[in-house]
């Protein structure tokens, strides 16, 4: 739904936030776009706010997550629920989280995230109907748009070579955080080339390119900029190369360096 190869789709996602944001406004309902990835949410935050009608909501599933749905909220909702913040519970987001098993676990493979994404795209669904697929053990999660979970939970027999089945699981079950590795390292300023840095083991010169490439985002947000100055609690994401939270600053070194502190998500 959203696939973009230029300008002229650039410009036809853009018309199509602000058709969901004026059909919310209108018929004073709640409007959902599919699931967004990085490049798409951060058009969706940087669109000039008189360009949109309501109040703009993301929510991925869990907290961290990174493929989020956005909800247009009109303002006559919050004065109705009477209060500042809706819960996304009370905003219906329409997906649904599906736990893919293993029919027997003693001869379960391996899967991947690639394994368990191809297997769905190979149901037919598209990438949009998707947010995060979340491996663990030998079990996975995946969120779906809740009209492809029937689709799902009965076509979805095998991944891979291993036979397997999917059961919908509810939202308010989730308890999900990702696992980390802390990285502890010194910087000379707490610049975003240098966090990168510490964060996967590289020369500052290397990632400067991800940066200025358009490859990086803060908080879901694109920054092209070395020099920005990332706060403590933001979270890194690189495409293609992971993501990491900049947890903390902490003394200086003898050598006038700044200790920091990120957690690499594995």
């Amino acid at each position: 739904m959203y696939k973009m190869d230029g300008e002229k789709d650039l410009q036809l996602l853009e018309k199509r936030f602000e058709e969901l944001s004026r059909i919310a406004y209108q018929r004073d309902i709640i409007t959902f776009t599919d699931f967004l990835n990085l490049n798409e949410q951060n058009i969706l935050h940087t669109l000039p706010k008189d360009r949109l009608f309501t109040r703009i909501s993301s929510f991925g599933g869990y907290g961290m997550a990174e493929r989020q749905m956005a909800a247009f909220i009109p303002d006559a909702l919050y004065l109705r629920y009477g209060k500042s913040e809706i819960t996304p519970a009370e905003a219906g987001y329409p997906f649904c989280a599906v736990k893919i098993m293993p029919l027997s676990r003693k001869f379960s493979e391996d899967l991947t995230h690639r394994d368990y994404l191809g297997a769905v795209l190979n149901l037919g669904i598209e990438r949009s109907k998707t947010g995060d697929i979340l491996p663990y053990g030998n079990d996975a999660l995946i969120f779906v748009h809740q009209d492809m979970t029937e689709l799902i939970c009965s076509e979805l027999i095998r991944v891979r070579h291993t036979s397997v089945r999917a059961e919908i699981v509810s939202l308010t079950e989730i308890d999900y955080t990702p696992k980390y590795e802390e990285i502890r390292g010194t910087v000379a300023s707490v610049r975003l080339d240098s966090l990168l840095s510490v964060a996967f083991s590289s020369s500052r010169t290397k990632l400067t390119g991800l940066i200025e490439g358009a490859r990086v985002y803060v908080n879901g947000r694109l920054v092209t900029s070395n020099g920005y100055q990332p706060c403590e609690g933001d979270v890194i994401s690189v495409r293609g190369m992971g993501k990491f939270r900049y947890e903390s600053q902490g003394a200086v070194t003898k050598k006038k360096r700044i200790s920091v502190v990120v957690h690499r998500y594995v």
